[in-house]
């Protein structure tokens, strides 16, 4: 009898098998290529669909011009005017040419007796800014600047202004107009 080699076999004795064989080499290629595009993914900005209610990057949800927020029930919030409106800071505390962060706003001067409210949250990526110095509001996150006139960015990554709020001069305080 003869020694008949089956089809499914090569010369070692090792199965055949169907399709292209993975090596090593290739497998661990794949999964880099995989991890690099993850991470490029992560590191991006998704400039297609803005999410903010000003077209900003971010999701936020500022307190209504006129409303208490949410620390309404404390008692250093500021309370009502006689107006009617909120009071957001004292006129003495906000300096000529600069401004304070006080609650969810930022309150300038930009000139002697004008006064101006913003959001305190950056229009970028959603960080609060910190500071207000040298003419300008500043991010820490990513080094966006503000102009204290109109809230419009200066520099940085971001684009859009601080969304504003209205206000007014009532007595000694700022209020929300």
């Amino acid at each position: 009898m003869t020694d008949v080699q089956r089809p499914d076999t090569d010369v070692t004795g090792t199965r055949e098998t169907t399709g292209t064989p993975h090596s090593r080499r290739v497998v661990l290629a794949s999964a880099g290529a995989l991890g690099a595009g993850c991470l490029l993914a992560a590191c991006g900005t998704d400039t297609t669909t803005p999410v903010g209610s000003d077209g900003g990057d971010f999701s936020n949800d500022p307190v209504p011009a006129g409303s208490k927020g949410a620390d309404a029930g404390s008692s250093n919030s500021g309370g009502d005017s006689s107006s009617g409106g909120t009071v957001l800071a004292a006129v003495a505390d906000v300096p000529e040419g600069g401004g304070i962060i006080k609650g969810d706003y930022v309150i300038t001067q930009p000139q002697k007796g004008t006064f101006k409210a913003f959001s305190k949250i950056c229009t970028h990526q959603g960080c609060p800014v910190t500071k207000v110095d040298g003419g300008g509001i500043f991010c820490p996150c990513h080094k966006s600047t503000f102009s204290l006139d109109d809230g419009s960015a200066t520099g940085g990554p971001a684009k859009k202004p601080l969304p504003e709020t209205k206000v007014k001069k009532d007595g000694d305080n700022i209020v929300a107009a």
